[in-house]
């Protein structure tokens, strides 16, 4: 905007903000006057939070731990509201409010014991909202009635169409994408001088309605490896040099012919968190690819193996020194399986945005561009190669090749995805034993072309997610 400005130069805000008292007060007091209340007003208030806060019907013995706790303060002399926050405190201390505690409903002979209703209820939410069951569930567990097959999928429809789902959204993307990441490194100014924080907003942005949009529509979860269409603002669209995107308002967009974006693999979020905000590694970013993609990471390197150095003044490229690396046996093994998916994504910068060279701060011919409206200036490195072969041995070109092949084994990027809900969703990492509900899930969802949302219900549904 090259118009008039307005500049800020204080801002005083004086409360209260909202009328008194402020809902959470009304909610947790009632109607009870704290100038008059007596322990069983305490004991009414208690008896009305506990159920909610331990996310389960509650014995009266167990009430009256925390009525003893406020009653001592009463018993002391001290205002009603600082003797209930006693015990206030005693129930957000206890372990049944800061762990879930999974009962197991009664089980039939022969039949192994699940979760119960109230367990489901938690695990549910805290699945897709990150936070507490709700009234409707909790009224669902108390009846019996949530672990119904048919119940509980309109209760995961229910739950993912509400805005709290978005929690989902930035949880899960931050956990399998490593998206909690993307704020590590901070872009180098004199390489990358057009990275400012309407872009920064904008990466992250892409890629979380980008997720939501698959979601929302039961769209392929090969989306995420390869599509034709992707979610951009015009900051966005500007970085990647796709035309016909104006405002600031975030819209689907379908590719151009021939784009090397679409899928999560080329959004320029991906791209940064995978970069060190100088230099890209083909070593870092293959095996993000092995371990977020294809479900099958890495071991360490062995001991006494140094790190590559990137050459910052731009006399050799990575593959260059990666060529030399691979000769040593003990590291041929793994780098066979890691560079070739790091050499794909080399044709994108630490930024994500596209390059047919490397930037140096050395010697080159020098380049003067202007992107946006942001004058960029640097040295003309190497040109980059972005080919590479498989272990299976299949060559590829370039990253629109490479994702080709990738969707070649369509079920391990959905069982890759699978394992991922399924550690997310159940909080703990899964063992030999979760492979025939993984292969089964793999199996459901294949018959049902792979929808994303139909791989959450049956995520969902599966023993896994059901049994203790």
């Amino acid at each position: 905007f090259k118009g008039a400005g307005l500049m800020i130069g204080e801002v005083s805000v004086e409360g209260p903000l909202e009328a008194w008292p402020p809902i959470s007060r009304t909610k947790l007091l009632g109607k009870v006057d704290p100038k008059s209340a007596t322990i069983a007003d305490a004991e009414e208030i208690l008896l009305r939070l506990l159920p909610r806060a331990f996310r389960r019907q509650v014995q009266p013995e167990e009430v009256q731990r925390y009525v003893a706790l406020t009653k001592k303060g009463l018993d002391d002399q001290r205002p009603f509201i600082d003797a209930l926050r006693v015990g206030l405190l005693g129930i957000l201390c206890s372990p049944e409010f800061l762990l879930r505690e999974e009962s197991l409903a009664a089980a039939k002979d022969g039949e192994t014991a699940k979760v119960s209703d109230y367990a489901l209820a938690s695990r549910l939410s805290y699945f897709l909202w990150s936070s507490m069951p709700d009234d409707e569930l909790l009224k669902l567990a108390e009846k019996g009635t949530l672990s119904q097959p048919q119940v509980l999928h309109s209760q995961v429809e229910r739950l993912l169409q509400d805005s709290k789902a978005d929690r989902f959204v930035k949880n899960f993307t931050g956990q399998w994408l490593k998206l909690r990441e993307i704020d590590f490194t901070e872009p180098d100014a004199r390489q990358y001088p057009e990275f400012d924080e309407m872009l920064r907003y904008s990466i992250l942005e892409e890629t979380h309605r980008f997720f939501r949009e698959v979601l929302e529509h039961d769209q392929s979860l090969l989306d995420f490896v390869d599509s034709d269409w992707t979610i951009l603002n015009e900051r966005l669209s500007r970085h990647y040099g796709i035309g016909g995107v104006t405002g600031q308002q975030f819209r689907r967009v379908t590719l151009p012919a021939g784009s090397p974006r679409g899928g999560v693999l080329t959004q320029a979020s991906i791209l940064k968190v995978t970069a060190n905000g100088t230099n890209t590694s083909p070593v870092i970013r293959g095996t993000w690819v092995l371990e977020h993609i294809l479900g099958k990471p890495v071991p360490p390197p062995p001991p006494g193996i140094g790190a590559i150095e990137p050459d910052i003044r731009g006399a050799t490229t990575i593959r260059q020194q990666l060529d030399k690396h691979r000769n040593t046996e003990s590291c041929s093994i793994c780098h066979s399986r890691i560079d070739p998916p790091g050499f794909a994504l080399e044709s994108f910068d630490a930024i994500g945005g596209w390059r047919d060279w490397y930037r140096s701060l050395g010697g080159g011919e020098r380049v003067d561009l202007e992107i946006g409206r942001i004058r960029v200036r640097y040295k003309k490195g190497p040109p980059v190669d972005s080919s590479g072969v498989m272990t299976s041995g299949q060559s590829f070109e370039d990253i629109r090749q490479f994702k080709e092949l990738l969707l070649q084994d369509k079920e391990q990027i959905a069982r890759c995805l699978t394992e991922k809900l399924l550690t997310f969703s159940l909080g703990r990492g899964l063992g030999f034993s979760d492979r025939p509900e993984v292969d089964k899930i793999v199996t459901q969802i294949r018959e049902k072309k792979f929808g994303f949302r139909s791989l959450i219900h049956e995520v969902v549904g599966s023993d896994a997610f059901r049994q203790k």
